[in-house]
């Protein structure tokens, strides 16, 4: 039997030709029914970010039963959940803003699959955030190019230098991630081109966690991960999210990057993410992500 025999039809929406899509009339909990949340995993899948208006109900507790029906919840392995929650993140401007690109916590060997994001306080201008799929990235890169980078490795890291990435950082933002780094260090070596483990695409592999690329001296490194990354992040592959209170987004972890802008000043954003657990990135020739150090006694981030 297929999945479309099985599942009943949403009304989604599509927002850009390559990435991301609006649902309409679906309330989200963790009552919803298996057919339908089997179809939002295969709306999603598709389009890789799904969007969701009108979802102020929602509080952590049903938040997060809302997400465990799309797998199991993986917490941040250097910052402890909202009190009282088993693993949702609280993301307040006043203390950080992940305003470059990435892919959430992929300095671990098995990074999270899929992401839920909710709007709590949101800016009266300002603060959308910004999606880019790295699969259809990578099927628009050139036959020749291809055959080069699927050959490639990554080294990620939780110890990175917030203060090079983003150089007008406020100061609370760098003690935040000072503080952070007195945690373990974590570095993986993923494939920079990976084989999605439901859909079989191959994305690429990117985002602020890459310290360097395997085999390649620093300088050539940057040249090459600065090619990748503009690539990836073309206009054509990226949807624009204007949140509203009670927004809830969900995005496929191993098929894109996100970054949301700062571009609010002083107001305050604040916006709660749980995670659903992954597995390890696999290369087109069959080998998965390996751990090079995992260190009791200094940084993350």
């Amino acid at each position: 039997m297929t999945l479309s025999a099985i599942t009943p039809v949403l009304d989604v929406r599509p927002l850009t030709v390559r990435t991301g899509a609006q649902v309409h009339g679906v309330r989200l909990s963790g009552d919803l029914p298996d057919s339908t949340v089997a179809a939002i995993r295969a709306a999603l899948l598709k389009h890789k970010v799904l969007f969701f208006r009108g979802q102020s109900h929602l509080d952590e507790a049903s938040h997060e039963a809302f997400t465990t029906r799309l797998g199991p919840l993986q917490g941040h392995p250097a910052r402890a959940a909202l009190q009282g929650t088993q693993a949702t993140l609280n993301l307040d401007s006043r203390d950080t803003r992940s305003s470059t690109w990435h892919a959430d916590l992929t300095f671990l060997n098995a990074f999270p699959a899929l992401s839920v994001l909710r709007g709590v306080e949101i800016p009266e201008l300002g603060g959308d955030t910004l999606w880019t799929n790295t699969a259809s990235a990578y099927a628009h890169l050139p036959e020749v190019f291809k055959g080069f980078v699927d050959q490639l490795w990554a080294v990620h890291s939780n110890v990175y230098d917030s203060s090079a990435l983003v150089p007008a950082g406020s100061a609370t933002s760098a003690a935040f991630h000072a503080q952070l780094s007195k945690k373990a260090v974590i570095e993986t070596e993923h494939p920079l081109v990976h084989v999605h483990p439901e859909t079989g695409e191959r994305a690429l592999l990117l985002g602020h966690f890459i310290k360097r690329l395997v085999g390649f001296n620093s300088a050539d490194s940057a040249r090459l991960l600065a090619i990748l990354h503009d690539h990836a992040t073309a206009h054509e592959n990226i949807v624009r999210w204007r949140w509203q209170q009670g927004d809830v987004a969900i995005w496929d972890n191993r098929a894109t990057l996100h970054k949301a802008v700062d571009d609010y000043n002083d107001a305050q954003r604040v916006v709660r993410r749980v995670t659903v657990s992954g597995t390890f990135a696999t290369a087109i020739d069959g080998r998965t992500s390996v751990t090079r150090s995992s260190d009791d006694s200094a940084g993350a981030a």
